[in-house]
Protein backbone atom coordinates (compact mmCIF):
# COMPACT_ATOMS: atom_id res chain seq x y z
CA UNK A 1 0.00 0.00 0.00
CA UNK A 2 1.04 3.74 -0.58
CA UNK A 3 1.06 6.09 1.66
CA UNK A 4 -2.33 7.75 0.53
CA UNK A 5 -3.81 4.07 0.67
CA UNK A 6 -2.66 3.78 4.34
CA UNK A 7 -3.94 7.40 5.15
CA UNK A 8 -7.16 6.95 3.82
CA UNK A 9 -7.45 3.15 5.76
CA UNK A 10 -6.46 4.33 8.91
CA UNK A 11 -9.21 7.47 8.88
CA UNK A 12 -11.68 4.39 8.05
CA UNK A 13 -10.11 2.74 10.97
CA UNK A 14 -10.56 5.29 13.12
CA UNK A 15 -13.97 6.05 12.20
CA UNK A 16 -15.01 2.31 12.75
CA UNK A 17 -13.15 2.69 16.23
CA UNK A 18 -14.83 5.43 17.30
CA UNK A 19 -18.58 4.04 15.72
CA UNK A 20 -17.99 0.91 18.07
CA UNK A 21 -17.65 2.81 20.68
CA UNK A 22 -20.47 4.46 20.54
CA UNK A 23 -22.14 1.17 20.07
CA UNK A 24 -20.19 -0.06 22.96
CA UNK A 25 -21.47 3.20 25.22
CA UNK A 26 -25.08 2.98 24.01
CA UNK A 27 -25.78 -1.23 25.13
CA UNK A 28 -24.46 -0.65 28.11
CA UNK A 29 -26.60 2.58 28.65
CA UNK A 30 -29.92 0.49 27.57
CA UNK A 31 -28.79 -2.04 29.81
CA UNK A 32 -28.77 0.13 32.35
CA UNK A 33 -32.49 1.04 31.66
CA UNK A 34 -33.73 -2.64 31.13
CA UNK A 35 -31.78 -4.33 34.31
CA UNK A 36 -29.81 -6.25 32.14
CA UNK A 37 -27.71 -5.82 29.60
CA UNK A 38 -26.15 -8.14 26.64
CA UNK A 39 -22.70 -8.54 28.31
CA UNK A 40 -21.62 -11.07 25.44
CA UNK A 41 -22.39 -8.34 22.65
CA UNK A 42 -20.16 -5.99 24.51
CA UNK A 43 -17.30 -7.99 24.91
CA UNK A 44 -17.25 -9.01 21.16
CA UNK A 45 -17.33 -5.37 20.36
CA UNK A 46 -14.65 -4.18 22.81
CA UNK A 47 -12.68 -7.28 21.54
CA UNK A 48 -13.20 -5.71 17.83
CA UNK A 49 -12.88 -2.60 18.90
CA UNK A 50 -9.02 -3.63 20.63
CA UNK A 51 -8.31 -5.46 17.16
CA UNK A 52 -8.86 -2.48 15.24
CA UNK A 53 -6.95 -0.24 17.40
CA UNK A 54 -3.64 -2.47 17.10
CA UNK A 55 -4.37 -1.95 13.28
CA UNK A 56 -4.15 1.71 14.14
CA UNK A 57 -1.07 1.76 15.92
CA UNK A 58 0.46 -0.78 12.67
CA UNK A 59 -0.76 1.79 10.09
CA UNK A 60 0.59 4.73 12.67
CA UNK A 61 4.31 3.49 13.37
CA UNK A 62 4.50 2.49 9.10
CA UNK A 63 3.50 6.53 8.86
CA UNK A 64 5.53 7.61 10.99
CA UNK A 65 8.40 5.46 11.69
CA UNK A 66 10.18 6.05 15.37
CA UNK A 67 13.09 8.19 14.66
CA UNK A 68 16.63 7.32 16.76
CA UNK A 69 18.20 10.62 17.96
Amino acid sequence: MNEQELRKRLEMLRSEHRDLDTAISALIEAGREKGFSDQLQIARLKKRKLRIRDQIAVIEDTLLPDIIA
